[in-house]
């Protein structure tokens, strides 16, 4: 099937009205697209190893939804014409202007799966998509199977990629991980590939949750390996933390990760230490390079020693232990 993409040019105050009436219309899957800035509460809330990039908020949006052939297109344009007419003797609409556009139908969930091909990491970290077949294992490899879904980390970005060589080189065998933010369970499956003695991965969102227990699954790992878990530690929610070290069996743990961003491993660093055995590492990354300073001075100030600093391209991970 080919679907429609139609497109209205209007403002932020426009957006909410306009798509209520899109739903009234029986039109499904709208898209919003504005410059208005995160709030500070939602980027806490959110736990990815991206840079964050905002535009200037100039009060412009585009409201967008895709249509099917059971829509007569001309009757929709004509209707959404006359509902920003009537809405412009109370707001500002915008320009009005509506466009079209043609696209396949396609598995947009699952699109991006061809170009996620297994890759060797550290010379014997083999990550697998579970889609994929392997050509060549050498003795020794650790294969990582992953299917990420929608939940962040193939192990392709630097920032992973990181965490993984810090892993490699301050896990010993038998400690214990906390992997804070852990998205697809990557680094928590390597943790327990490299020899911990019992890995806990918590992410704050549920979808990532589900991925990552797949991934704990097909990797043929038990909850007594690896348990995962849906919460937020910077909530300040005390049933939260305290599930986070009943768990560990109310022990703190030798290594808390956490592969996120800047602007939430800052914060974090104020509360991760009850986490945090005496002589545990703390290891970070998704910190983009023009905010490695930022980080080292809340870990400074929240009673840390860094420890070792490595830079990857644009990304940096920080390691640093309770003074």
């Amino acid at each position: 099937m080919v679907w429609t993409k139609l497109t209205i040019d209007t403002t932020v105050e426009a957006v909410d009205i306009l798509s209520a009436f899109l739903d009234d219309l029986g039109v499904e899957g709208i898209m919003i697209e504005d410059n208005v800035p995160l709030t500070e509460e939602e980027k806490q809330a959110m736990f990815v190893d991206i840079p964050l990039i905002e535009g200037e908020d100039d009060g412009t949006a585009k409201v967008s939804c895709f249509i099917d052939d059971s829509f007569d297109l001309d009757t929709l344009k004509a209707d959404i014409v006359a509902e920003l007419t009537r809405l412009e003797e109370f707001l500002p609409v915008g320009s009005k202007n509506i466009s079209l556009s043609n696209t396949e139908d396609k598995d947009w969930i699952n699109n991006w799966k061809q170009f996620f091909k297994p890759f060797r990491l550290y010379d014997n970290i083999v990550i697998k998509p579970t889609w994929e077949e392997l050509d060549e294992v050498n003795e020794g490899d650790m294969v990582v199977e992953i299917d990420p879904g929608i939940a962040f980390g193939t192990g392709s970005h630097e920032t992973t990629k990181l965490c993984i060589g810090q892993l490699k080189k301050y896990l010993k065998s038998g400690d214990t991980v906390f992997d804070v933010g852990s998205g697809s369970g990557i680094l928590s499956i390597i943790s327990v590939m490299l020899g911990a003695g019992f890995v806990h991965g918590m992410d704050i969102d549920e979808v990532a949750v589900r991925a990552s227990i797949e991934n704990r699954e097909v990797n043929h790992m038990t909850e007594g390996q690896l348990v995962l878990s849906c919460g937020n530690l910077l909530a300040g929610d005390e049933a939260t933390s305290k599930m986070a070290l009943d768990v560990n069996g109310g022990n703190k743990y030798d290594i808390v990760v956490a592969n996120i961003l800047a602007d939430v491993i800052i914060p974090l660093s104020r509360v991760v230490k009850p986490f945090l055995k005496e002589d545990g590492y703390f290891i970070t990354s998704g910190i983009i390079d023009m905010k490695e300073e930022a980080v080292k001075e809340a870990l400074l100030a929240n009673g840390f020693e860094i420890l070792d600093v490595v830079h990857m391209n644009d990304w940096v991970s920080i390691i640093a232990k309770i003074k």
